[in-house]
């Protein structure tokens, strides 16, 4: 079929566009109809509210929140909620898509979502927060619910704001509804294994990745960008088996050591130094956007959106690279790429290791009995490794890249699904 050319990307700028172009190129390999086609690249809903919130002099500010659910055929949807402001409506589809396609790609029975508020958590009281959060939880009580659409924590957000999200939506059943949020704290119906599991779901696919280039994790070395929970945990982890990660950064900048970082020591300063490295003595510090080209086996971008792109990737030397974050390579750069020989394993393969623990966290809600970390961990492991295998051999199989290949996976599973259903 003929698709209809998307606008020019624009690095940096339009992440949907983005998404979508990938998005266009497995449509095509898999030969999808155009009808089918057209109902999974448009989202379910799109919901935009203003939220009026008492600060704590007395003035009333109003904060604009989103809400996108992007597809429920697979089952209720599913996604986290960002407190950030530089969040907008194009960001928030974007992430809503790539959360369908990452549920699908692990094989778990959700559609994908994305909230998000445009604010600044870091300069809000916890009172704030707390009148904010109950306020969004307020405007989406109709589009929210644990056999709908199940919110999760995201960047400026985490299991005291899941907290607050669950009790109030419980407010107005006259009951706990645990299963309405994921990643909530452990007393509340939390998963023992979630604050590990995006990290953990980076270090199977990279383990997976490197055994596929015959790299040798004992010998391999290893530059994250970004040392919040998903890169110290993937640091952690990749550490624990015989990676030496030469490279780390977090706001304050990047620190570098060619010896390796000594990965439980990078994370006791940070935790007694405002959570930031600045000023970590067991690097150097050097250029953040430097971190990105070093001459190492696995980079592992695990910050923000598109900080792989045109004008950096014909620099990258890492032989791998695993995504920890969402869309962290754009668009145009995934040709430069290719033609480098640099494996790439996509963001919404290697980093569904969360929103699969999330899963876990539904279903022991559901059930009302809890998994010991270790069957948790164990179930999350086999998931991950048979995605990456299916993934792996459709990029054969049609010789694309890891990344198109996840896309096609994802898009055949939703695309089937819907066929089943049917429409109207």
């Amino acid at each position: 079929m003929a698709y209809i050319e998307p606008a020019p990307i624009k690095d940096k700028e339009n992440p949907f566009e983005s998404m979508m172009s990938r998005f266009q190129i497995a449509a095509d390999h898999l030969g999808l109809e155009e009808e089918v086609y057209h109902v999974l690249k448009s989202p379910v809903k799109q919901v935009i509210v203003s939220l009026p919130v008492t600060m704590d002099r007395g003035s009333i500010q109003v904060f604009e929140g989103y809400r996108v659910i992007h597809s429920n055929i697979l089952g209720p949807s599913k996604g986290g909620v960002r407190f950030d402001m530089d969040v907008h409506l194009d960001e928030v589809k974007a992430l809503a898509a790539w959360m369908t396609w990452k549920c699908a790609v692990v094989d778990i029975p959700y559609g994908g979502a994305k909230g998000g508020i445009k604010c600044n958590p870091r300069k809000m009281s916890k009172g704030e927060m707390e009148r904010l959060t109950r306020a969004y939880t307020q405007a989406m009580y109709e589009i929210i619910g644990p056999d709908r659409d199940i919110p999760a924590p995201d960047m400026g957000t985490g299991p005291r704001e899941m907290a607050w999200m669950m009790d109030q939506y419980s407010r107005g059943h006259g009951m706990t509804v645990n299963a309405v949020v994921t990643g909530k704290p452990l007393v509340l119906g939390g998963s023992l294994g979630r604050v590990e599991a995006t990290g953990r779901g980076v270090m199977i696919s990279a383990l997976a990745a490197m055994e596929k280039l015959r790299i040798n994790p004992f010998k391999a070395t290893c530059a994250i960008q970004g040392f919040g929970n998903v890169g110290s945990w993937a640091a952690h982890l990749l550490e624990e088996r015989g990676a030496k990660i030469v490279a780390v950064s977090d706001l304050s900048g990047a620190y570098y050591n060619e010896e390796g970082i000594n990965i439980s020591d990078a994370n006791k300063y940070r935790s007694n130094n405002e959570g930031t490295l600045e000023g970590y003595a067991g690097a150097e510090k050097i250029d953040p956007d430097e971190l990105l080209l070093l001459d190492v086996d696995v980079l592992v971008p695990a910050a923000v959106e598109d900080v792989i792109t045109v004008a950096n990737a014909d620099r990258i030397k890492a032989k791998l690279i695993v995504e920890g974050a969402n869309g962290p390579t754009s668009a145009k750069a995934d040709k430069i790429l290719m033609e480098k020989d640099i494996m790439a394993v996509p963001d919404i393969l290697a980093n569904a290791g969360g929103v699969t623990v999330s899963y876990f966290e539904w279903v022991q809600n559901r059930l009302g009995y809890k998994w010991t970390a270790e069957r948790v961990s164990r179930r999350s492991d086999r998931i991950m490794k048979d995605a990456f295998n299916k993934v792996y051999k459709t990029a054969l199989k049609h010789n694309v890249s890891l990344r198109i290949a996840a896309y096609m996976v994802a898009i055949d599973k939703v695309a089937k699904t819907y066929k089943f259903r049917g429409g109207f």
